[in-house]
């Protein structure tokens, strides 16, 4: 009797943090939302804001669902890819019909990664792909070639109307380490998907990705005084002989650290982070200690940091975790499943936004039973924290 006892209050343990496992006290989701699904279309990698005029907008990249053609392999490469937007009142209501904010006169674009500035003027970063004859090849200026495609490199679209129109594209400087060249023969213009972040002296900072290997990126630092208009390139933000370092979105801590949240490659799919305690002059980069990618960083009310990434590993979906105002309890921060029941390993790159002072909406790329991609969201209570 007294083994039966102790074996069934191990149980209760051990089914109790079962339960609890993973779960933040301080997050509870309400709901999940469909944004936008149209089974014509594969739609993906979408990012959110609130303008100021408190009206929700949402981009992400479309392109024709190829299944439909006969096509059996997903690829997140097309010539008819667009960038196109929605518009919401609330963050749960969503405009039905697609705007279109940009297509390359060259190629296919991909992952919008949208910001508003102080001064409401909105930034997207996106970058291109094409088609071109192997007899542009030349060893003194290699192209990047991947499934048939060439990549067209990095730009940045810039609105002063709330979105209404778009101007652009505005190319960024080259990272130096960049051994590519685009099908110009111009060297590769800076690119990544990631937030950007507007610091408190106004600087634009910009985490970009450049092959500095055959095989093998790592992160640099960009800088924009012209909100977006002109960008310089200022150093490294994480290098490794092996590992690479790509999707990344930056962040500002209100004592002024600036913080890379970073994807990798040979590296287990272990989520990074550098810090630069020097306004972004130098890096220091280490694990996470958890998997995901790729990360995106949003401040709350009570200065914390809402952290939100893909798992693309079973079981499939989307999570969050908060951190510190610095960003430095990252390796003890609880981890938040927002949802396990994606259909394959196609999904995530989410994207937060704040909804009111107690509720976030996550928004995302999501498949069911490896059906057509459609644009997802979450919305979750984050309790305040005491005192605040």
């Amino acid at each position: 009797m007294k083994k039966n006892k102790i074996v069934g209050l191990a149980l209760a343990i051990l089914l109790s943090s079962q339960v609890g496992f993973g779960q933040s006290h301080s997050i509870k989701k309400v709901k999940d939302i469909i944004v936008y699904q149209d089974t014509l279309f594969y739609n993906a990698f979408p990012s959110v804001i609130k303008k100021k005029d408190g009206e929700f907008l949402v981009a992400f990249r479309q392109a024709p669902n190829r299944r439909i053609f006969g096509t059996e392999k997903i690829s997140h490469v097309d010539h008819n890819s667009y960038l196109v937007t929605l518009k919401s009142k609330d963050g749960e209501q969503w405009s039905t019909s697609p705007e279109l904010l940009y297509a390359h006169a060259f190629g296919g674009s991909q992952d919008p990664c949208m910001i508003q500035l102080k001064d409401g003027t909105l930034l997207c970063a996106s970058y291109g792909w094409t088609t071109v004859d192997k007899s542009l090849e030349v060893p003194e200026k290699p192209l990047f070639n991947s499934g048939g495609f060439t990549f067209l490199g990095g730009y940045v679209m810039r609105s002063t109307d709330k979105g209404k129109s778009w101007q652009g594209p505005h190319y960024p400087v080259n990272v130096p380490d960049e051994r590519h060249y685009d099908p110009f023969g111009q060297p590769m213009s800076a690119y990544n998907r990631g937030a950007l972040y507007e610091t408190k002296d106004g600087r634009v900072l910009w985490v970009v990705a450049a092959h500095d290997r055959p095989g093998k990126t790592s992160n640099y630092l960009l800088i924009s005084h012209d909100k977006g208009l002109t960008w310089t390139y200022s150093g490294v933000v994480a290098k490794d002989d092996k590992i690479s370092f790509n999707e990344t979105s930056v962040y500002e801590t209100p004592k002024g650290d600036i913080v890379a949240f970073m994807r990798t490659a040979r590296y287990d799919d272990q989520a990074c982070i550098a810090r630069s305690t020097d306004g972004g002059k130098t890096f220091k980069w280490e694990s996470m200690g958890f998997k995901g990618h790729p990360l995106q960083a949003m401040r709350l009310p009570d200065d914390r940091v809402f952290v939100v990434y893909g798992y693309r590993h079973q079981p499939f979906g989307i999570r969050a975790r908060i951190l510190n105002a610095e960003c430095t309890d990252f390796a003890t921060a609880e981890e938040f499943v927002i949802r396990e029941d994606g259909g394959s390993w196609d999904i995530g790159y989410p994207w937060s936004v704040q909804l009111d002072k107690n509720r976030v909406l996550v928004v995302y790329y999501y498949n069911q039973n490896d059906g057509p991609r459609y644009i997802a969201g979450s919305i979750l209570e984050v309790e305040p924290q005491k005192g605040k």
